[in-house]
This record gives structure tokens, sequence and C-alpha cells, in this order.
């Protein structure tokens, strides 16, 4: 990417990139099982006309009780919101996407993919996290230790088949993003990067044209170690036509310091998943969770990584590329206002006449 598109400080554009004609969900009816969507705030509304349309911002999950009068209209449990909350997270107007982490931890089948997609508009487009079956160098035990090597790390064949088949079948073409996020390394592969970047090409050269399926759709690979934070990796991913995902956690340099990998890429897509904040650490998920809980408020205003974000959603968007970018509550206190914070930065840039 060009330093031109992201400058230290850019100056803001003018010019009119919001989305034309969207129309937003009603207000859902109560039925048992059902949660309903907190009405949508008029502001809400008019913010999310003006972000540009190749934008897409949303949340890390959305099964949050603590989102009270956020995203949902009364109380409700965190089973009853991962199983039936969706469709009423879908109708706030600034969430065009989610994050799909549950499928982590376990591959999800084309049923459950298609579960999700009948829940949204046609609209939504989801990201997908690849299940560490084939993103974890290691097998783990139930604490999380690394107990031996994986041969099925990284490898093209299981993740078409656990992964990439059942996403694309499932979702269609409400797929938006494919996130391989390679979990931290052990010492000794790290020793070994040009044979782990041989085999990520070999991976990504063996999935299928996700694009001939889902026309939105994008390939990123994330990662959680900077060894991988080469122009030989840019080279791999830009080789297999899929991109970085800008990865804003503690294990990471930070925002500005990957902006070179964003460079390296240009033109492409924007995939970013702002997850932890760096005051927290390497190890600080637990700690984030604890200070934060329950995801109500902005605890920890994160505004130079916010303010870059929203000039890179800016630039990207500018140039005529998609942008699917997710925050976790672990970012700032609550994902739902820090999405709201991002989108009032990016239409700031936009629109640098206004002073709400």
């Amino acid at each position: 990417m060009q330093d031109a598109l992201f400058p230290d400080d850019e100056e803001p554009s003018s010019g009119n990139h919001g989305r034309p004609g969207r129309l937003f969900a009603k207000f859902p009816t109560s039925a048992e099982g059902d949660v309903v969507a907190r009405l949508a705030d008029p502001k809400h509304l008019a913010l999310a006309r003006a972000l540009p349309a190749l934008a897409r911002l949303g949340t890390s999950s959305w099964s949050f009780p603590g989102w009270r009068d956020l995203v949902w209209d009364g109380d409700y449990t965190k089973s009853r919101l991962a199983k039936n909350g969706l469709g009423a997270y879908a109708q706030h107007p600034l969430f065009r996407t989610v994050s799909l982490d549950r499928a982590f931890y376990r591959p999800l089948t084309t049923a459950q993919y298609a579960a999700y997609a009948a829940q949204v508009g046609d609209d939504f487009r989801f990201v997908v996290k690849a299940p560490a079956l084939v993103t974890d160098a290691s097998l783990r035990g139930g604490n999380g230790q690394a107990l031996e090597p994986n041969p099925a790390f990284l490898d093209a064949e299981i993740a078409v088949e656990q992964f990439v088949h059942p996403a694309l079948k499932g979702l269609g073409a409400k797929l938006g993003a494919l996130v391989f996020q390679i979990s931290p390394l052990p010492r000794s592969a790290q020793n070994r990067m040009p044979d782990l970047l041989q085999r990520l090409a070999t991976m990504l050269h063996g999935l299928p044209d996700v694009a001939s399926v889902a026309p939105d759709a994008v390939v990123a690979v994330e990662v959680r170690d900077t060894t991988w934070l080469t122009a030989e990796f840019a080279g791999v991913l830009k080789a297999a036509n899929a991109t970085y995902c800008l990865g804003l956690h503690a294990k990471l340099p930070g925002i500005n310091e990957q902006l070179p990998m964003l460079r390296a890429l240009w033109p492409g897509p924007l995939v970013c998943r702002w997850n932890l904040n760096r005051l927290h650490g390497e190890r600080g998920y637990d700690d984030a969770v604890l200070r934060y809980q329950p995801f109500d408020q902005l605890v920890d205003a994160d505004l130079p990584t916010r303010l870059t974000l929203a000039k890179i959603i800016h630039a990207t968007t500018q140039g005529g590329q998609r942008v699917y970018v997710t925050v976790n509550n672990k970012a700032e206190g609550s994902a739902p206002l820090s999405v709201e914070a991002l989108a009032k930065a990016v239409r700031a840039l936009a629109e640098p006449w206004r002073n709400d």
C-alpha cells in the first residue's frame, strides 16, 4: 500500500460515500424464544447511512447479556442470546457483519452455517474464523498447554473439507471473510519460518475460488507472532490472492507498526479484528473480562488506535476496496460502543464539516 494512502496525518476528503437506499429491518414482534432488538436510534440510522457502502463494521460474537439497552430490549441469558440473538443483533443499523468466533474451537457444519445465514438479511456478511484444527501448530490439552505437533496444521485438504466448503455451502453469498488466525507458534516452529511460509502458500493455493460463490468474500490470514511480519509473508499472501488480517492484539506491534503489511498488499480489501486493548499485555484476556464486564461502557478508550483505524477504513473504501472490521469487548470495554465511536470517526473523515 502506498504511503500516500495511509500517511501519519491524513487530511480528510469530502464526498458522499454513504449507502443510498438501504432499508433497515422492522422492529420484531416478541414470541417465545425470540430476542427483541432495541428500537433503532435515529442517530444510529443517520450514522449508518453516512458510512461508506464498502465498509462493514460489527462485533466479535453477540451473546452478551450486558448489551441490554445497547443492542437488546430486555434481559436475556447468554445461552438464549447465542441461540436466538443473531437476528436481533443484525437489526442494529451499524452492524453489517459479525465474527463467528465459535468456529475456531470446533468446525461448524453446513447446516449450522445455514442456520446463521437464515437469521440475517441479504445485506449482512459473516467473518468466519478457521478452526484451530488447521491453524494451531500444536495439539493442546484441556488447559491450553501444547502437547505435541499438530499434523493437520495448515493442511489444505482438511481446511477445505472442515472449513471452506461448509462455510461456502451454508452461508453462500452472505460469506464475507474467511480468517485463518494462526495461533502462537512454539519456539521450535518459529525457527523454521521458510518451511511454514511454504506450507501456508500450499494451503492457500489449495483453497477453492470463494468469490465464485460469495462475490464479497475474501481470504485473510491473522497471526500472533511478529516473526510472520516479513516481506516474504506478504509475498505469499499476494501470490495467493489473500490478504493480511490486521490483528489488534497485545501479542503484536501496534496498528501503526503493522501498516507496512497493508501497504505491501495494496490495492486490496481490509480485514481487521480489533481484539484486545494493549493495556492488558499478552495474557490479558482474563484481566480484560474482569475489568470490562458486563461490557456496557467504554472503560479504556484507545483513541490512537481508533483514529488510525478510521483513517485506514476511509482510505481503503476511497480506493474502492471492501472493508470488514469486527471489534471485541476487550478492545475498549464494550464492542457496540466501540463500533459506534469508530463509525463516527470514519464519518468525520468523509464529512469533516460535521460537529456532532
